[in-house]
């Protein structure tokens, strides 16, 4: 069986000023990368500083590109009908030279409904926007002629058209992934049906891995990637008292944004989101629940929205390289 990968994934939200959510998260990154790491992922989000503190993920890529040397770089995702293609294509591709070719480009069509107006459009134009900009991008790194012969993508990036990742939260969406043979990219958590609040990620995940897999193209190698949330502390109690503020966090923005959140304890919400958060012990035994995981290609870990102080996400990097992903690698 092909070794997985693993990756650290920020969206960096560490409770400081922009430049030092910077400094720390490319801090975490090196980290990651001493450690074994294979991938380390970022988020993009517009305005919304307690919902990601990074507009320009490209630009933050090439910082921690010139500081790591065998980590890949990528994107969870880029934002792309807010985006103009023919700039991300330009961007990435020299991002990607200047790394040595270590970029990996997840894209998505975004879910936060005011920062589409900014840009001209509203959210309800994300999907059309999404597959046309994507269809630019993609025709831009092919080598396509750009609006005249003249016109071609330098400096040329033909690789990066195998690197895509297309994140989704749909059956539909995977199929259209595995169709175009992108990778897939699976979040840490989702809403759940209303008429079945206690479903669990796996049964909603697994249908999506296998519409991935059945529209693949022959002979293309599946890349499907698994978000989880995990932090991993020295002891349950320390991980569950960190634990708690930035999930009691979350539960009010689901509860704000229309989403059933049911009972207020932590346990409620550690089931409910996904997390899985404790001593070594008992992170291994959850994850070892998640079916999914026996599928992917790829996991990232991430501690959003544990959001822990600096030092016990450094910590639990440590101990997920450790004591967690030996596991996850039987």
């Amino acid at each position: 069986m092909t070794r997985k990968r693993f990756g650290f994934f920020t969206r960096l939200l560490d409770k400081v000023s922009a430049g030092e959510r910077y400094r720390l998260a490319t801090e975490q990154i090196l980290h990651a990368e001493r450690l074994g790491f294979d991938t380390a992922w970022i988020a993009q989000h517009h305005f919304h500083e307690n919902e990601g503190g990074l507009p320009s993920p490209l630009v933050f890529l090439a910082h921690v590109a010139a500081q790591t040397q065998r980590i890949r770089l990528g994107t969870a995702i880029i934002t792309l009908p807010l985006e103009t293609p023919l700039r991300v294509a330009e961007d990435a591709a020299v991002l990607d030279l200047l790394s040595g070719g270590r970029v990996e480009l997840g894209f998505g069509s975004g879910g936060t409904a005011t920062s589409f107006l900014p840009f001209g459009l509203t959210i309800d134009q994300r999907a059309e926007t999404f597959a046309q900009h994507l269809h630019t991008l993609l025709a831009a790194w092919r080598g396509d002629d750009i609006a005249h012969p003249d016109n071609h993508l330098y400096p040329p990036a033909p690789q990066l058209a195998k690197r895509v990742w297309i994140a989704t939260f749909s059956v539909e969406g995977a199929a259209r992934a595995g169709a175009a043979g992108h990778g897939l990219m699976l979040s840490r958590t989702q809403p759940r049906p209303a008429e079945r609040p206690d479903l669990p990620l796996p049964e909603i995940q697994n249908p999506m891995i296998d519409a991935y897999l059945a529209a693949l193209p022959a002979g293309v190698e599946p890349r499907i990637l698994a978000s989880r949330t995990v932090f991993v502390a020295d002891n349950l109690a320390r991980a569950r008292e960190l634990a708690l503020p930035g999930l009691t966090e979350q539960a009010e923005h689901f509860c704000a944004a229309g989403h059933r959140v049911d009972g207020n304890t932590l346990d409620d919400y550690l089931r409910q989101f996904d997390a899985h958060v404790g001593d070594v012990a008992t992170v291994n035994a959850s994850l070892a629940q998640d079916s999914v995981l026996d599928r992917v290609t790829d996991i990232s870990f991430q501690v959003h929205s544990i959001d822990p102080p600096h030092a016990d996400i450094l910590r639990s990097i440590e101990l997920i390289a450790a004591q967690i992903v030996p596991q996850l690698q039987r």
